[in-house]
């Protein structure tokens, strides 16, 4: 029996860890976040106010600034119960906001490198610059909206067939739904969950998988939100791991509302799954950077899947795929974490941290899926990394 001493001691330790997490994070964004911020919003705000005179470009500089600020006023509204909604309300205005800033940047800095580059060559533009920064505004306006609908959009079924040779013919066929990355918070909220629920029982899976980062928030905030996953049904079971964000939200909360929600949390553990006289081992592991956090959630795959009980068919669940590295002895790792880049410039910064952005992959002897995710984190924004639930059909090729 564990003492209350020994709880009371646990629950400071973690309490510290969390708050040396928070430090960095902090330290993170202000070293750079902050300065991407200042950026975006500033280079855009900047470009448009050529078009203004005084004092309305003064107003103009306020307002952005304003804007640029609004995203760190919601989190903290949404801190306070009697805010929440509002906060909800408020943190729609501003990530729609960023989504806009993001895209205006992008705009007018390709606008003024190629008008810079056409100029240097002297080529004689053929509009004025009133002409072009408006086609850039246009071309802004337009990405938002069509960002804003790819992320809000019920995600894509995308068709994935993995061949594993020396697969027993009677496991050919079979397939698993995964999900990831839902990310249910300020603006992903029940009816976002419903349909993803509806469409990926529609698929008629063997097995579902959720590969990490199902909210943003505590559990008491958004356990109503999460509900819908309660209607996810698969005759082999659902299986679940942990990401990143299950991290900052309250870790052995979500694990908890997470087995309520129907599915089974593998932290470095593994289940056995027959089908028929053939078996398949499903190892499931922490997240990469768990340890920073909870000490005790050192992400093992090496552990696990040593451990794992021998197998027809091995599959690791590991939420970032930079796991891969440590993945000798998985026919199979599914991963998420990415977002697929999400938007630019993020498809090209992730791919510094993982060796892999989206798709599937073969490294060594394993297979590697990284799913592109359901949802989204931050600005309701996707451009070129459309959202997805993955079906995977596991075929033989002996």
């Amino acid at each position: 029996m564990v003492s209350p001493c020994f709880g009371k001691v646990y629950r400071i330790q973690l309490r510290f860890r969390l708050t040396i997490h928070q430090q960095n994070a902090h330290t993170v964004f202000f070293l750079i976040v902050l300065p991407l911020l200042i950026f975006t919003y500033g280079y855009g705000g900047w470009r448009l106010s050529f078009y203004l005179s005084w004092p309305w470009n003064a107003v103009w500089a306020v307002s952005v600034a304003a804007i640029a600020l609004s995203p760190l006023v919601a989190v903290h509204m949404r801190e306070l119960a009697l805010w929440r909604r509002l906060g909800d309300l408020y943190s729609w205005i501003s990530y729609v906001s960023f989504s806009f800033f993001i895209t205006l940047t992008g705009s007018f800095i390709l606008r003024d490198l190629v008008g810079t580059l056409l100029q240097s060559a002297e080529f004689e533009l053929p509009a004025t610059d009133i002409h072009l920064d408006a086609a850039a505004l246009i071309a802004a306006c337009l990405s938002t909206l069509w960002g804003l609908y790819q992320s809000r959009r019920t995600p894509t079924v995308q068709n994935v067939d993995i061949a594993i040779d020396g697969l027993p013919q009677e496991l050919s066929g079979l397939r698993i739904a995964q999900l990831s990355d839902l990310h249910v918070g300020p603006t992903i909220k029940r009816d976002f969950v419903q349909r993803v629920v509806d469409r990926t029982n529609a698929l008629q899976p063997d097995l579902i998988v959720f590969t990490g980062d199902m909210a943003d928030g505590p559990v008491d905030r958004l356990q109503a939100d999460v509900e819908p996953l309660t209607e996810l049904r698969a005759p082999l079971g659902q299986f679940s791991v942990t990401g990143n964000h299950e991290y900052y939200s309250g870790v052995h909360d979500w694990t908890a509302q997470t087995e309520s929600l129907g599915f089974s949390v593998l932290l470095n553990d593994s289940r056995l799954i027959k089908r028929g006289k053939h078996r398949i081992a499903l190892v499931g592991v922490t997240d990469f950077s768990a340890e920073t956090i909870v000490p005790d959630h050192r992400s093992d795959p090496q552990g696990a899947l040593a451990n794992a009980p021998k197998a027809d068919l091995t599959i690791l669940l590991a939420h970032q795929p930079r796991s891969i590295h440590a993945a000798a002895g998985a026919d199979i790792q599914l991963s998420g974490h990415t977002h697929g880049g999400q938007f630019i410039p993020w498809k090209y910064i992730v791919p510094l941290q993982q060796t892999y952005l989206a798709g599937l992959h073969r490294h060594k002897s394993t297979w590697l899926y990284v799913h592109s995710g359901c949802g989204y984190w931050g600005p309701p924004l996707r451009l070129g990394a459309p959202s997805e639930i993955a079906l995977h059909t596991i075929r033989s090729i002996s």
